[in-house]
């Protein structure tokens, strides 16, 4: 038996213990804050409305040995949990033996699930990472709860993008999940230029911090941008207003697509400017039209502690999206400040730079929601090579701090869960992530032990490249 047969029958299985749950028993559903966690909690939170069961909500930013204890002693008898789970797995056993856990997992897996643990996770049956993600497994689930479950495909999708597991095209189950959201018209897949903000931002903004497709001269360079679409013909502005992408004619398209060729001339695949761009054509609002929009506006829900406006994104509810749209130029406002704060610092004292790598401590100054964002940025800004590694801290309020391991470009052979695991073996902590965004909370207390560790297996890494 193939592992994608072995998965879909372990999730029969486990969907078959689930029912036997009285549907008067108020389910407990804690999930992750991110996109992936968002699109997983909401297509359980569908499943369950439409299977007539009550819940109760509960979005984390990581799942910690004293959360799961403080769990331990609520009144639930059902715990479910989404987009994370499997790294807890000995937290689990410790504390909550007395309930009926159920793990919706894709992460990597610490420990061995005890029998009162109903453990679903594609990587037991050795399925690839970009496979499926967190709400992937959550809709597979969902098939056995409902028969509207497709109803959720595109949401499933959603969470993988946003989880970075679709690179022009999605693998393994989540292809399954995607035909479901084509038969469905969730989703429309076009061909278009591989920038983001198509939908939402003018169109010599879209060019300007177009960080995934190089234009030597206008990235990074708003008069450089502006100058470059009066070159070729092209006037950025419609009246008072600029011009989106969306509001050129057939003929300036192929002028601007002639024009960004020309420009990457002398790169290496200097044609390589298209990408899928996955259209949600029921969707009224410009900034969640767009797939990979859509997954970002939902981790600026998540990174700012407003997890259940994008519950309600995914659920369709009008008011709570107009709201989630309007929150999102908080969440702007806070990329710009730690991006500021980078900026102001890069040579002081919190920022460490080494021979490939840099340790950046923003402490109190960046929110802790944020700082995987702000590094993830970093490294997609063209200001590194491929390879290069960022390692961000910033505290919590509760004297803790939260770390996060991002690596320019996709090197194969890199994976930033392990380091960062090697790391706080040594220092103390708890770590989590995937190959290409790692995370992990360390005792404020150690932040010098950490980076101390730090410096060390980055600098060894380093030289066995």
């Amino acid at each position: 038996m193939d592992g994608v047969q072995a998965f879909k029958e372990r999730v029969t299985e486990i969907a078959k213990e689930f029912k036997k749950i009285p549907k008067s028993e108020t389910i407990r559903l804690v999930s992750h804050l991110d996109c992936d966690g968002i699109c997983a909690c909401s297509i359980i939170i569908n499943a369950l409305n439409k299977d007539n069961r009550s819940y109760s909500i509960l979005i984390l930013p990581q799942l910690k040995d004293e959360t799961v204890a403080k769990l331990a002693e609520e009144d639930y008898q059902t715990f479910v949990f989404t987009d994370l789970g499997s790294g807890n797995l000995p937290s689990l056993n410790r504390y909550l033996s007395n309930k009926k856990v159920f793990v919706l997992d894709h992460h990597r897996v610490q420990g061995l699930e005890a029998d009162f643990i109903q453990h679903l996770n594609p990587r037991v049956f050795n399925l690839k990472e970009n496979e499926i993600s967190g709400s992937g497994v959550a809709y597979f689930f969902s098939k056995h709860l409902t028969s509207d479950y497709k109803s959720m495909s595109h949401i499933a999708l959603i969470g993988a993008i946003g989880d970075i597991q679709e690179n022009n095209g999605f693998s393994g189950l989540n292809c399954e999940i995607l035909d479901d959201a084509i038969s469905e018209k969730k989703i429309v897949v076009r061909t278009g230029l591989r920038l983001f903000g198509v939908n939402s931002r003018p169109i010599h903004k879209l060019l300007e911090y177009g960080s995934d497709l190089e234009i030597p001269g206008v990235t990074g360079s708003e008069s450089g941008t502006i100058q470059f679409l009066h070159s070729i013909g092209i006037n950025p502005k419609k009246g008072y207003a600029w011009k989106k992408l969306t509001d050129l004619s057939d003929s300036e398209l192929q002028k601007l697509v002639a024009g960004i060729i020309m420009r990457r001339s002398d790169l290496n695949n200097s044609e390589d400017i298209f990408s899928n761009i996955y259209y949600l054509p029921d969707e009224s609002l410009s900034v969640l039209k767009n797939a990979k929009e859509f997954s970002t506006l939902l981790n600026s829900c998540g990174r700012l502690d407003k997890a259940s406006l994008g519950i309600g994104v995914c659920l369709g509810n009008p008011e709570l999206k107009r709201r989630a749209v309007k929150s999102q130029s908080n969440y702007k406002r806070e990329i710009v400040t730690a991006m500021h704060w980078f900026s102001k610092n890069k040579d002081s004292s919190d920022v460490i730079r080494g021979d490939g790598f840099i340790i950046m401590n923003a402490k109190y100054n960046v929110l802790p929601t944020i700082i995987g964002t702000t590094a993830s940025i970093l490294v997609k800004s063209g200001d590194f090579p491929d390879g290069f590694l960022i390692l961000s801290l910033a505290r919590n309020s509760d004297m803790t701090t939260k770390i996060s391991l991002r690596i320019a470009g996709r090197t194969s052979n890199v994976d930033l869960k392990k380091i960062l695991s090697d790391i706080v073996a040594i220092s103390g902590g708890e770590a989590g992530g995937h190959q290409y965004a790692a995370g992990a909370v360390i005792d404020t207390a150690v932040e010098e032990d950490f980076i101390l560790a730090a410096q060390n297996i980055l600098k060894n890494l380093i030289r066995k490249k």
